[in-house]
């Protein structure tokens, strides 16, 4: 079961591109005044209410903190769609760090995610003081670039939220057994009415556009981002589903050893990507948290 929301605050944050401004939302739950922050981020074509369980689960050890990465959710829609990557990304996190007025925070980001939190995590000066990379890692295979700018292209819309869930569940199947207030649950916050009455995703379609950009130009092949991995210092925590084909066991096992040298684990049974929808995956996360929380960077 999804437990009741209670604390959930919604709020925006205006941020910046070379196209002019755009509104970040995100929720947050907690205490507001809690120096101890979790942000979580979602995947591609998700949202921040993506983290509600686990975000309840925490609130009473954490400010949580889970936006709508922009061209997601409540978030606004960038004017140019080729601005839609992790530069643009990164930069809108900082402002949103910048507003939560802290020293420092934790970040567990799920596959773009976690992307975008290797990304500050490898820099000087990083407020990130432990990072949770959910079944993503540094080397994103051509194939499953190719697979995401073919699926990014398309913009579905359904007869109501039904048949919108129903699709959700069979593209998400890789999410492993979940029960159907769960699967609703990720539908709903994933979804809209058009204009017209019928049910659409809540994401910019010109989110495939740097995808196609780079198809186009027959950039077909591994994305390696070991030198970033091999920057970041804080402890880390590299999460994989056991079925994933995104995160390969191979690259799973190399983080391991270099760079953070992270701390691994594996959820048995799910592939692309672990949901922290149950008690036994979000104890993952916090005994991670748990046991790090003291130690010196």
């Amino acid at each position: 079961m999804i437990p009741a929301m209670t604390e959930m605050r919604e709020r925006t944050v205006r941020c910046l591109s070379p196209a002019g401004f755009h509104d970040m939302a995100y929720v947050e739950w907690g205490e507001a005044n809690n120096p101890r922050v979790l942000v979580c981020v979602h995947g591609l074509t998700r949202c921040g209410r993506d983290f509600d369980f686990l975000a309840q689960s925490l609130a009473g050890e954490y400010r949580v903190v889970c936006p709508d990465v922009v061209g997601r959710g409540r978030s606004d829609w960038l004017r140019d769609k080729l601005l839609y990557g992790l530069p643009q990304y990164a930069a809108d996190m900082a402002t949103l760090l910048a507003r939560l007025d802290v020293a420092g925070v934790d970040w567990l980001g799920t596959s773009m995610g976690g992307l975008i939190g290797m990304v500050l995590a490898a820099q000087e000066k990083t407020p990130i003081r432990r990072l949770v990379l959910n079944d993503v890692g540094p080397v994103i295979t051509a194939a499953s670039i190719a697979r995401i700018g073919e699926y990014l292209g398309r913009a579905p819309s359904f007869n109501g939220v039904d048949q919108a869930e129903a699709f959700v569940r069979f593209v998400s199947a890789p999410f492993g057994t979940l029960t159907d207030a769960q699967w609703r649950h990720l539908t709903d916050h994933t979804v809209k009415q058009a204009a017209d009455g019928r049910t659409e995703f809540r994401y910019d379609p010109g989110i495939a556009e740097p995808f196609r950009k780079d198809m186009a130009a027959g950039e077909r092949k591994d994305v390696e981002l070991w030198p970033l991995y091999d920057a970041i210092r804080c402890p880390t925590l590299a999460i994989r589903g056991s079925l994933s084909d995104l995160l390969k066991p191979e690259t799973h096992q190399a983080m391991a050893g270099r760079g953070p040298c992270a701390r691994l684990a594996e959820i048995p049974g799910v592939g692309h990507a672990p949901m922290f929808l149950d008690p036994d995956q979000v104890g993952v996360v916090r005994e991670f948290l748990g046991a790090e929380r003291g130690r010196v960077l």
